[in-house]
């Protein structure tokens, strides 16, 4: 495993998982944590979050979805089962077990993930978690579906990414999203996140919460618009799977780049329960 030190820029790397290459990077030493974006995401989402833990004394992988950022776009299929076997594969190669901190769709993963590999899981930090299919009607999700279009999801994806920011937004908030939809319009690339959309389902991932036994937290946004309540799936994920609950004000769906010194402030003090830095 090649570790990049703390305070320079870590040199993409790739792993080779079938079909394809899952890209990441690491930097830091000490206890392995592995920070995992959603869905149309790109790694340099966790880019506060980072800093915080590397200054904490951990090794810090970040990691790319399979048809984003930099890893390949060569896969047939694409959601949480599929997001797990990358981090499965991840965690393999690195060969220790870690603390997985995912958003969104990569939280569904995670929890497969737990599920099937205790033993190389050491906790799961849960950031606006979908681990479950949210209640939606067939209409509203036709008009998603119809807005996330190969043809035209990278302007959608632009238009639409503000809504999830809902609350305080990051400094380099416009700069970011720039970054986010270049991404998204190169070739194959919209595709890929099209899929995405269309083929992820996150029953898998309900289907294994009982059979999870890592310690785990929950942070939420208070204003987060991918739920209608926020705060009731937050307590109803953390009855759950036995986990703490943070809610972060003026955060929507992105509280780790919206409110960093809160989420880093709930992050931090897990980590050093569950995987303490000698």
């Amino acid at each position: 495993m090649t570790t990049t030190p703390a305070g320079s820029t870590p040199a993409t790397q790739y792993l080779s998982v079938s079909e394809g290459r899952i890209a990441y990077d690491t930097q830091g030493s000490g206890p392995l944590v592995i920070l995992v974006p959603g869905m149309g995401d790109l790694r340099s989402t966790y880019r506060f979050l980072t800093p915080e833990l590397l200054a904490a004394g951990y090794t810090v992988v970040t990691t790319d979805l399979r048809g984003h950022g930099d890893s390949d776009t060569t896969f047939s299929s694409y959601g949480d089962p599929e997001t797990a076997s990358d981090i499965s594969a991840l965690l393999g190669h690195l060969g220790r077990p870690a603390v997985i901190v995912a958003n969104s769709l990569a939280a569904g993963a995670a929890v497969i993930v737990a599920a099937e590999q205790p033993d190389r899981v050491s906790g799961l930090a849960l950031v606006g978690p979908f681990v479950r299919n949210p209640k939606s009607s067939a209409f509203m999700l036709a008009v998603f579906r119809a807005m996330m279009a190969p043809l035209w999801v990278a302007t959608a994806w632009k238009a639409y990414m503000p809504t999830l920011y809902a609350g305080r937004k990051p400094a380099d908030f416009d700069d970011y999203r720039a970054r986010v939809v270049a991404s998204i319009r190169r070739p194959a690339y919209g595709k890929a996140f099209s899929l995405t959309t269309r083929q992820t389902d996150h029953d898998p991932a309900e289907a294994r919460l009982a059979d999870v036994t890592a310690p785990a937290l929950v942070v939420m946004g208070e204003r987060d618009p991918d739920f209608s309540d926020p705060a009731g799936e937050a307590r109803w994920i953390g009855d759950t799977l036995k986990a703490e609950v943070v809610m972060v004000p003026e955060a929507g769906h992105y509280p780790h780049s919206q409110q960093p010194e809160l989420t880093s402030a709930a992050v931090l003090p897990f980590l050093a329960r569950v995987a303490p830095v000698a």
